[in-house]
């Protein structure tokens, strides 16, 4: 038996403490249908989450060829057996009635249905017409991060060797590129140094821009138990907002928009004025110090005080929790990854931990995290900028090895300049030297910058647009070919979470109508276009997804993601494992660099790196001569003022973000009725005292403007930071209240509406977090508060009165403790 929780009411669900070393207790989540009982249930079919990073492992409820629910799978390293609202609730959403069953064309300006070979012959004769007119780089691929491993593998191939294309990214240039490049500054390669295990163990857990309750909320579970445990950790929270997290801090500091590297380089400052260096760890294992040393030496908890408008008092605290701990763990997300010298402040957080020597043993790990469930396949499959396997487009020894994989010639391989990344790809959509672009999985047309540039460009006659979805998304209604696609649970496939974790998917269901799996619309691709390797064979060689992940296996051996441990058949029943698996670690590997920096030697890193503050590449020779060895590179950067700075006619700053009970552009979670009905509309987060400065209150409609654009919804007062507005990006236009849109007179209400066409310097991540706002009345409450959560980082504050966020009985999920072994729920409702 268990207890019946409202986990919309209650997002996290009941505790499990448990003290610092000892591991977590199992706790099991289901979530049925209503009228449907556990001996309802004809088969449990293995799964993991879509909906977040965590990679939480569950087993899909089937009963008459249909999901009818999900469990957590307690077996599982990553959740033990819970399950966030996401996914509790968002499989409902894959019946929702207006799923794409059957491709559409675009005939007079409309679309229309057709068939799959009239779609697909429209696609290839565009694709064979503009390759003899215009070349490879007419063409490009821009995909997501939430497909599965062996359909992001599968369009590289087909992409980099098969068209020959160098414009190939992925939305995880929004999310985790920033990610991926801080790891790559670091330790010359990507991959995750830490594990979630670290959370048992840690004494001290700093969160730099990352609301980990919400984007991650079983990990937060976890963080949690062990804060109701024996020997708890203390947290430490940046970030601008009262966030759960902030509320349960040591320590909360909440900087100015724009300012993160003044704040981490007066931590650093700190940490070396009190002699916390590890001076032998720092010797032996990294170069830089001194330039660090240097770099950070004026940077005062005064200075940066003054920059950061937080108390030198609090970053000193900080500074000393991080210098005195045992063992740190640090996880960043869009807080950093989004704002302004965003690589630059993510190699900061890393170089806390280099110079304490904190890395690579149980508690002492960082977490540069993920925000999609599939984002690090992206990179590790070449999806999102990079060449498979981690290998470095600079170096023509990676490129041979990768075309011997593929058995094509190297200089069949484009590698004569950087892989393209996304904002770019766009910007020669716009300039017409990119004429057809290959959208799957994402929506451009909510999630990217100044979407009134995004529909001009996806609007334009010249660009030939395909779109690959489950539903009709603002994107798909400016495409020129769109195509079904299956999903989660009518598809099988791999994906690995924020912690490198590999977990397989299986088919539950049949996809609806006609919709097809995104990877068999890749492989009919290849074989329409008839991709050829050099000795004449097919370039694709393989037909379902076993067989694509075993191809992707012989493309990993070897290199730092190293698949070639793993197999279906070991991760099918049992918990997910993390990578490099192979003959050396045959069960995974928990953390990376216990035994050194493995994968910056000049002959084997990603990259060369970059400037911090410019973005230009740092030369072979030049690396070679500061870290001819391979060691970690302590990189320093100085503060630079954010681009654009509130003022005038714009005084408050305006920053974008998520929260708990949608993803990205609601595509799923809009559809999903519990998740819906918690977060309906748009709203504008405002502090107390702005709030009376500007004669506002609770529930006001308001219009928020920039220099881009306006975006409308109703205001919450909260904790928020004093001259910071805060809009979550997920909404746009399919389920808009009346009037609201890009072609209304009335401004609408998607956030990038307003945001700004600029990016990081060195991960190319655009920007949405320091753009320069107004906020103007457009009518009274009236007593009407606005749609806000009052559960998580939007809650009001006290003084107001607004009514609780609840599910009801449609929101019960049930929680076990101490479940039994063979995973089962008990008894239904």
């Amino acid at each position: 038996m268990g207890n019946w929780v409202d986990r919309i009411a209650e997002p996290w669900g009941g505790r499990t403490p448990y003290g610092r070393h000892q591991p977590w207790p199992a706790r099991l989540d289901t979530y049925l249908a209503e009228g449907v009982g556990p001996d309802d249930v004809e088969r449990w079919v293995q799964t993991a989450s879509i909906l977040h990073s965590d990679g939480d492992a569950m087993d899909i409820a089937v009963r008459d060829g249909a999901m009818v629910g999900v469990r957590g799978r307690v077996v599982d390293r990553v959740n033990r057996g819970r399950l966030g609202p996401k996914d509790a609730f968002g499989w409902q959403a894959n019946a929702s009635p207006d799923r794409l069953t059957r491709p559409l064309v675009r005939q007079g300006g409309r679309l229309v249905e057709t068939d799959w070979d009239t779609a697909m012959d429209l696609v290839v004769s565009r694709s064979r017409a503009l390759l003899q007119e215009r070349g490879p780089g007419s063409i490009g691929f821009y995909t997501s991060g939430q497909l599965f491993l062996e359909e992001y593998y599968t369009l590289a191939v087909l992409a980099r060797a098969g068209i020959g294309t160098n414009h190939l990214d992925g939305n995880t240039r929004l999310c985790t590129s920033t990610a991926a490049e801080a790891l790559k500054e670091s330790f010359g390669c990507d991959g995750q140094p830490g594990s979630y295990d670290d959370i048992d163990h840690a004494d001290v857990i700093a969160l730099f821009g990352h609301n980990i309750a919400e984007t991650q909320p079983v990990q937060w579970m976890r963080i949690l138990d062990r804060l109701d445990g024996s020997d708890p950790p203390c947290l430490i929270c940046v970030d601008p907002r009262p966030t759960q997290v902030a509320r349960r801090a040591a320590v909360h500091l909440a900087p100015r928009g724009g300012t993160n590297v003044a704040l981490l380089n007066a931590l650093l400052h700190e940490i070396i004025r009190t002699g916390r260096v590890d001076h032998e760890y720092v010797e032996a294992r990294t170069v830089g110090f001194e330039e660090l040393a240097k770099t950070v030496a004026p940077c005062t908890p005064e200075w940066a005080a003054d920059i950061c408008d937080v108390p030198a008092a609090k970053i000193r605290e900080a500074a000393e929790l991080l210098g005195t701990a045992d063992k740190f763990l640090s996880t960043a997300l869009q807080g950093v990854y989004q704002s302004h010298q965003a690589t630059a402040a993510a190699v900061q957080i890393n170089n806390l931990h280099l110079v304490r020597g904190m890395l690579g043993r149980p508690g002492a790990g960082v977490l540069q995290m993920n925000g999609q469930p599939t984002a690090q396949n992206t990179r590790e499959c070449g999806a999102n900028g990079d060449l498979p396997g981690f290998r470095n487009w600079e170096n023509e020894a990676h490129v041979a090895d990768l075309a011997k994989v593929w058995n094509v010639d190297p200089k069949s391989i484009p590698h004569y300049a950087p892989p393209t990344h996304a904002m770019q790809m766009f910007r020669y959509a716009e300039q017409g030297s990119l004429r057809m672009l290959w959208i799957s999985g994402t929506n451009p047309a909510v999630s990217l910058p100044e979407l009134s540039r995004i529909r001009s460009i996806l609007g334009q006659e010249r660009l030939f647009t395909v779109v690959q979805d489950l539903f009709l998304t603002e994107t798909a209604q400016l495409a020129d070919v769109v195509l079904p696609g299956a999903t989660w649970g009518e598809k099988t496939g791999t994906f690995t979470n924020a912690d490198r974790t590999v977990h397989l998917s299986d088919r539950a269901v049949e996809p609806p109508g006609e919709a097809k799996p995104d990877l068999d619309i890749f492989l009919d691709y290849a074989r329409r276009m008839d991709f050829r390797d050099k000795d004449g064979g097919p370039l694709v060689t393989w037909r379902d997804p076993e067989s694509a992940f075993e191809a992707w296996k012989r493309c990993s051996a070897g290199r730092p993601c190293d698949y070639t441990g793993l197999a279906y058949g070991k991760l099918r029943g049992a918990s997910g494992i993390q990578w490099p698996c192979n003959a050396q670690a045959p069960e995974g590997t928990d953390r990376l660099y216990g035994d050194g920096i493995a994968w910056a030697h000049p002959d084997a890193c990603e990259t060369y790196g970059k400037d911090l503050v410019t973005g230009a590449s740092v030369s072979v020779a030049e690396y070679r001569s500061l870290n001819p060895d391979g060691k970690a590179v302590l990189k320093a950067a100085e503060y630079l003022p954010p681009h654009e700075e509130p003022g005038g006619d714009h005084p408050f700053q305006l920053t974008t973000g998520r929260t708990l009970y949608h993803f990205h552009t609601r595509t799923k979670t809009g559809r999903t009725p519990q998740l819906n009905a918690a977060a309906p509309d748009v709203w504008v987060e405002i502090s107390a005292a702005d709030a009376a400065a500007e004669g506002l209150g609770e529930g006001d409609l308001v219009d928020v403007t920039t220099p881009r654009g306006s975006l409308r919804g109703r205001l919450r007062v909260t904790g928020i930071r004093p001259g910071l507005l805060f809009v979550p990006f997920h909404y746009g236009y399919w389920d808009a209240p009346s009037g609201c849109g890009p072609d209304a007179s009335t401004p609408g209400r998607a956030a990038n509406e307003t945001t700004i066409t600029d990016w990081d310097p060195v991960s190319k991540q655009p920007l949405f977090k320091t753009a320069a706002a107004a906020i103007a009345l457009v009518e009274r409450a009236d007593g009407r508060p606005s749609a806000a959560p009052t559960t998580t980082a939007s809650a009001p504050v006290p003084a107001l009165a607004v009514p609780a966020t609840e599910g009801g009985p449609a929101a019960h999920v049930l929680e076990v403790r101490e479940p039994d072994a063979d995973n089962s729920p008990g008894s239904a409702r």
